[in-house]
């Protein structure tokens, strides 16, 4: 908690520029961690579930089966349920349905072959993250996939908010790993910033394009970074006013109800209603590893280090 403190101390004159008033927020994880390959993936998943219980935040996790590795991997994902989480699903092999090489009927095998498995979980909703935010390429795949899911009982599980913590998670696994804990706490502090920056940033373009404030739900990963760090993202964004509500309930808004027309389908649902709208300046994809590279070497964090 010590560390959290020091992190959010460090971000404070920053978080003051994108102060606002009080909104709701949850937060959701995609993936899952496989112990098979992550020597460190249980103390992961347990550090981010003691956070949330530490916050009493309730969470929601998506896994992909092929990110889980087996029965370990799967079993990280039942602490979630057994805890209060709602389980989702995030396909069994994570591919694109905006891929011109995976057709519809692919993709809906790969959602069916991760349901057989996750709809035995505590706390097993079903509810679809579409891998990397992407719900197809064509009108046939956008229809098709929405279709099945109504004949199916499923609900589709967008955010408003989109992130690039995967990419803030390589930077600060390269510094952890190359024995550089200043530069991966610089990382943190960064990354803090990046998330407070990325909600009020959807929130205003929500208010604008929508005419009205909507419950949020932020996209995150079981990763490194999270783990280490999410204690101090919570308490950040508390301090600015947000107030965390379970995933269930941020769902239940209008806005996540219906799905948007836009092609290619998908990213932050506020960003498919803003593409919608024809609001000029918008970036595609809405999130990536080229925006944030600049101000990472900005602060000295980039390039990252060598290792042999």
């Amino acid at each position: 908690m010590r560390k959290a403190f020091k992190l959010i101390s460090a971000v404070t004159f920053a978080l003051l520029s994108t102060a606002s008033v009080a909104q709701t927020l949850s937060l959701t994880f995609d993936d899952g961690l496989n112990p098979d390959k992550q020597p460190q993936a249980s103390t992961w998943n347990q550090a981010i579930l003691d956070a949330l219980k530490s916050a009493d935040v309730t969470a929601m996790v998506f896994p992909a089966l092929d990110r889980l590795g087996g029965e370990a991997g799967l079993a990280l994902i039942r602490q979630w349920g057994e805890q209060g989480h709602a389980v989702g699903n995030h396909t069994s092999k994570h591919r694109s349905l905006a891929s011109a090489q995976l057709s519809l009927d692919d993709f809906i095998a790969d959602v069916v072959e991760a349901d057989v498995v996750l709809n035995t979980l505590p706390n097993w909703t079903p509810m679809l993250r579409f891998p990397y935010l992407k719900e197809g390429d064509t009108v046939e795949k956008r229809d098709g996939i929405r279709e099945w899911m109504r004949l199916h009982g499923y609900k589709a599980a967008p955010v408003s908010i989109d992130a690039s913590d995967w990419y803030y998670n390589q930077v600060y696994s390269a510094w952890m790993d190359a024995g550089e804990p200043a530069k991966a706490q610089q990382v943190q502090e960064a990354y803090i910033e990046h998330l407070l920056d990325r909600a009020a940033y959807y929130d205003t373009l929500g208010t604008q394009v929508l005419e009205q404030r909507s419950a949020h739900v932020l996209l995150l990963h079981t990763n490194r970074i999270n783990a280490e760090t999410i204690p101090a993202v919570i308490q950040a964004f508390k301090q600015q006013g947000w107030s965390f509500v379970p995933p269930l309930q941020a769902f239940e808004d209008p806005l996540y109800v219906t799905g948007v027309e836009s092609l290619p389908a998908g990213e932050s649902i506020i960003w498919a209603h803003a593409k919608l709208k024809g609001v000029e300046g918008l970036r595609y994809p809405a999130e990536d590893s080229v925006y944030e590279e600049p101000r990472l070497e900005a602060l000295g964090l980039l390039p990252l280090p060598t290792t042999e």
